[in-house]
Parts: structure tokens; sequence; C-alpha cells
């Protein structure tokens, strides 16, 4: 047998070890993984800035979701952009009905049930082992629990054409789905705006997460959806997450109605 395929059937079965041995070694680190539609999920544990504990959801390199452990804090909102996209719906003391596309750790969602006792929420994950794993370890059968399977709704598909067929308007559609150079996907599209808005209810609003800069070459996903939600609504605005580093990639909330609102403080009008 030539000595460059005993060498390559080595390396092969060590890294086929390594592959298995993997799940062992990354728990005895205090890390969970776990398979899901787009890729491997890792869950752990860490702190914010503050000290607070937390715990948070990579999925295939990618951060998806954190949530703070406190028993008090559970539903409580440690992303920035997520706390901006609730200062928006305080606004909106009369809405009843809200779309959350995209579950992950079901942040927004848990905040939306905790903090909206009016609202009624139906929650979009194309993934039903990313729900799962946010029921289990994100705290949402928590939420479930103390207010009520009433109060939610939760959808395993795809949010266009979640969104396609829905039959009734919504006071507040959110879009905190994303995929690598597309983060809203045919929701950022001028077909995908003119849909938002014959979904949404007269005086709704859409608040959808764009993650890309705010400023450079890369930044044409926030300037792609400003001009199609230009297009169909009176007030278009977005805050950035990084205001003092426009080049650098950030989750950008992007903001679309028809109504007079109070924006978050260090929100960019569009229109």
């Amino acid at each position: 047998m030539p000595t460059w395929l005993i060498v390559a059937i080595v390396i092969s079965w060590i890294l086929f070890a390594i592959v298995l041995a993997l799940p062992w070694l990354l728990k005895r680190r205090g890390v969970e993984m776990r398979r899901t539609k787009f890729g491997p999920a890792l869950i752990f544990e860490s702190a914010d800035g503050d000290g607070t504990p937390v715990r948070l959801l990579n999925v295939n390199g990618t951060f998806q979701s954190v949530c703070y452990l406190p028993d008090d804090l559970r539903f409580e909102l440690a992303c920035a952009y997520h706390r901006s996209m609730a200062e928006v719906c305080y606004d909106l003391p009369d809405a009843t009905r809200a779309l959350v596309i995209g579950g992950g750790g079901y942040s927004l969602t848990k905040w939306l049930v905790a903090h909206r006792p009016r609202l009624h929420v139906d929650a979009v994950e194309i993934d039903p082992r990313v729900t799962v794993i946010a029921r289990e370890r994100f705290f949402l059968d928590d939420l479930i629990e103390k207010y009520g399977a009433e109060r939610i709704s939760l959808v395993n598909g795809d949010g266009w054409d979640y969104l396609r067929r829905a039959e009734r308007p919504y006071d507040v559609i959110v879009n905190d789905a994303f995929s690598g150079n597309r983060p809203l996907g045919q929701l950022g599209t001028g077909e995908g705006a003119l849909l938002i808005r014959e979904r949404l209810t007269p005086g709704g609003v859409y608040l959808a997460n764009l993650r890309c800069p705010t400023r450079g070459r890369r930044a044409r996903i926030l300037e792609e959806a400003k001009r199609a939600f230009s297009a169909q609504f009176a007030h278009v605005a977005y805050v950035p997450e990084w205001p003092d580093r426009p080049e650098a990639r950030g989750n950008n909330v992007l903001i679309a109605t028809d109504a007079e609102l109070a924006l978050p403080e260090g929100a960019t009008v569009v229109k």
C-alpha cells in the first residue's frame, strides 16, 4: 500500500474520531450541541456586560438568540434591536394581533406575550428543531404555562408563504428572520413591501431586522428595503445598532407605517 494512501487513511480516521468525540468535548465545556435544518446549534451560557447570566443560541456559526437566566428576567429583552422594536410596540395600545416571522429563541415573541396582555402572537419558525430548542432551553414552554396557550400560536413553516395565506390582517408584523446576504428574502423586495401593506391593519406597523452595515457597498440591503417600503408607507425609518460604526454589520431595525408614531432614540427618518 502506498505511503500516501496509508497517511490519508490515518488522517481520515483521526478526523472521524474527532467528529464522534466533539459532542462529548463540547459538553465537558458546558456547551450543548443539537442538529437543526441549517446546521449544528450550540447552546451555552455566559454573562452580559453587567454580569447578568445569559443563555445563547448559535446556529451554524451565527448567533441567533440570547436570553436572561434569572427567573424575573427570562421574558425580558437582552438585545438592543429587540428593545427598539419593543419601544415601538409600546406606542400601539390598541393592538390585538401580532405576527413574528423568525423564532430562534423566541425573544421578542416572549416579550410581547408577557408585556402586552391584549396581544395574540402568531410566531412562525421554519425549523421545527429550533422551536423544540426554544421550548426546552429558552423558556418558551414556561411562557406558555404562565400566560396560557391561547395567547400564542406556534407555526412551523416559511414566513413568506404564511403571510401570503393569512386571511386576517395584523396590527404588528415583525420580520426577525435572516439568512446569508439576503436577510429579508422576498419580504425585502417591492413585492414583499406590498404584501406587508396588504396584511397590516390601517395604522399597523412593520418592523424588520436588517443585518447589514448602514454605509458602504454591503449596505445595499438597507437601501433596497428603504426604497421598497418608502413606495408603500407614509413613514419609514431605521434604528442603527452601531451609529458610530456605520461600516460594521449590525442588527438594524426598519420601521414602516402609515401612523404617526414616536420613534426610538437614534432613529434615522427615511420618509
